[in-house]
């Protein structure tokens, strides 16, 4: 049985099918555009498969509320030619089958959740740390949202005692997404992240901010595992400091075994579909919406 995913990023998008096993057989990347040459390319794409059911995981903000008029889509988002752009109903003119839809983030959790690091576990966060923050979370084994999805990456973090940087958070400045999210290390350091590599300052002051959200993730939603992606985290030295300074936040008040020394590596962990997660999400979905 042929699944389709979309995982639809600012910059890029991937299509691709795979099977209820979470297997990618097929995919292809394109750039993101206009709304009209972007669905082009995406409609394009599928009408070479007899797909079951369609998954799409998306950039946000997103209307994720089913009952909602305008579920499918995008809606406050900065990127203007996408602003309520009804994704799902340009779909739903092409192609007959089930649907799901949720942000990429939400997807990648639920992958995760089934097939990846969180496998076995009916809860974990998954926090991707790129061009944005993003949080997805999956709480009793169903992806989390309430009015709408939650926009964790825009949480409130305290300063860093050394960090004069304003932020670049178009709607709260200095928001977590505005502090560490990979344009405020070229905007605040003058030097593209991976030419950071070796300036230890640069990722003390990440990990502090990175470490606060956590550790606020970890006392509302109480995650039974915690998975960290995006392109910020590929620099490996930028996780241990992460786990330790969670630890250092946390002060032994969270009393569990994942909480300690011995465990946080097993805790606090890389994605195990690596950078599938997100495509593999988008079919997790549309398995969801066969159900």
């Amino acid at each position: 049985m042929l699944i389709g995913g979309i995982e639809a990023g600012g910059t890029k998008f991937v299509c691709g099918v795979g099977n209820e096993n979470g297997e990618i057989l097929e995919r292809v990347t394109f750039p993101t555009t206009t709304p009209e040459e972007t669905m082009a390319k995406v409609i394009s794409f599928f009408h070479e498969y007899e797909v079951k059911a369609i998954g799409v995981g998306s950039f946000g903000p997103v209307d994720v509320d089913i009952k909602s008029e305008t579920y499918g889509y995008i809606t406050q988002t900065p990127k203007v030619k996408w602003k309520n752009y009804d994704m799902l109903g340009e779909l739903k003119k092409h192609f007959s089958v089930p649907m799901g839809f949720h942000t990429d983030v939400t997807a990648a959790a639920l992958a995760e959740s089934i097939w990846g690091a969180a496998k076995g576990l009916d809860s974990c966060i998954y926090m991707t740390v790129g061009t944005g923050i993003g949080v997805g979370a999956v709480i009793n084994g169903k992806p989390f949202q309430g009015l709408t999805h939650p926009e964790m990456g825009h949480i409130i973090v305290k300063r860093h005692p050394r960090d004069t940087f304003e932020g670049f958070c178009p709607y709260h400045g200095d928001c977590l997404e505005g502090l560490a999210a990979g344009p405020s290390l070229e905007k605040r350091w003058n030097k593209k992240g991976k030419e950071l590599t070796n300036y230890p300052e640069v990722w003390e002051i990440e990990a502090y901010y990175l470490a606060q959200g956590l550790m606020n993730y970890i006392l509302v939603l109480s995650p039974k595992k915690v998975i960290v992606g995006g392109g910020v985290m590929k620099q490996e030295h930028l996780l241990p400091l992460v786990r330790k300074q969670v630890l250092e936040m946390l002060n032994g008040y969270v009393d569990i075994p994942e909480l300690t020394v011995e465990n946080i590596d097993t805790y606090i962990v890389l994605p195990e579909i690596g950078d599938n997660a997100g495509l593999a999400g988008a079919i997790a979905l549309g398995v969801e919406g066969m159900i």
